[in-house]
């Protein structure tokens, strides 16, 4: 296979990842969001399970193709840490988000009848309203500052990039074994889903609500969507990738030293840009080369 074909792979498993991470995310929020009684609001963690399993299809749908970074905050961080190759960012950036919005789409069009029914039946309207925006794009909570906001979407990407480093690190014993990887980083979402996710919606990946809040703009939502009330639109795409630096450089500079596999060594970067000695997040937990002593 040639480099370009190979690389407009990349591309298209990208946008393909983040669009099952949408059909089946903003789907579950459609079921909570626009039926009374929903099944889910009293079964919250149903709905932070069902967000970690499209994560967990998506890599192993794609994982083979890309990595499945689905995440232009993991991509941002793998570039900074992993060995990711920099002319990559922005064109995997790019198809991230147009497969949130063609998620996103997908979505509305499983779920228009009933959101119309639900903004009539609360007298909402998507413009001024923003009457069932919260299927497909997130905002702050009751209590919840813009500002503050921001700080809970820096600390729950920093804890989800860390962990996906810590997941998918080859030096890591206790990371687990080849592709079930993709079910542990599932769970992880979820878990940052049920442990905060109520605070502003846990968006903690720029593509999962640019992509989304784009198509609502475009769809009738206009200024709920963008700027959003308080200008917030910006909140999710800057506080996810400042916080997954801040958790891909723990665990790369702080953690990974330590781990007992870890031997230092000079990394030549594939023609790719991918660093061989490493995966993305696809696991392969392969023995670490043997260290020579002298006796």
């Amino acid at each position: 296979m040639s480099e370009k074909k190979r690389y407009i792979g990349e591309l298209i498993s990208e946008f393909f990842a983040v669009a099952i991470i949408i059909l089946f995310g903003d789907g579950v929020a459609a079921m909570y969001t626009l039926y009374d009684p929903s099944p889910y609001k009293t079964a919250y963690w149903g709905v932070c399970i069902v967000w970690g399993l499209g994560v967990t299809v998506a890599i192993y749908a794609t994982g083979a193709i890309s990595g499945t970074h689905a995440n232009p905050a993991v991509t941002l961080a793998l570039a900074l840490f992993r060995g990711f190759s920099w002319k990559k960012v922005l064109p995997y950036m790019g198809a991230q988000i147009l497969g949130g919005l063609a998620g996103a789409a997908l979505v509305y069009s499983l779920y228009v009848p009933v959101i119309n029914h639900y903004n009539e039946v609360h007298h909402l309207t998507r413009a001024i309203d923003g009457g069932a925006a919260g299927v497909f794009f997130t905002h702050p909570a009751d209590f919840i500052t813009v500002s503050h906001a921001f700080w809970d979407e820096l600390v729950l990407t920093a804890m989800l990039v860390f962990g996906i480093f810590a997941i998918t690190c080859q030096y890591n014993t206790q990371a687990p074994q080849a592709n079930s990887s993709a079910l542990i980083i599932g769970l992880l979402v979820a878990t940052i889903g049920a442990s905060c996710g109520y605070l502003d919606a846990w968006a903690i990946n720029p593509a999962r609500d640019f992509g989304p809040r784009l198509f609502c703009f475009l769809a009738g939502w206009g200024s709920a969507a963008i700027p959003a009330p308080s200008n917030y639109w910006w909140v999710p795409i800057v506080a996810p990738l400042s916080g997954g630096v801040v958790g891909g450089g723990l665990y790369h500079y702080v953690l990974r030293p330590f781990m007992p596999n870890y031997i230092s060594q000079t990394i030549e970067l594939a023609k790719e840009g991918v660093n061989p000695a490493e995966p993305v997040l696809v696991v392969t937990n392969e023995p670490a080369p043997a260290v020579h002593r002298a006796s």
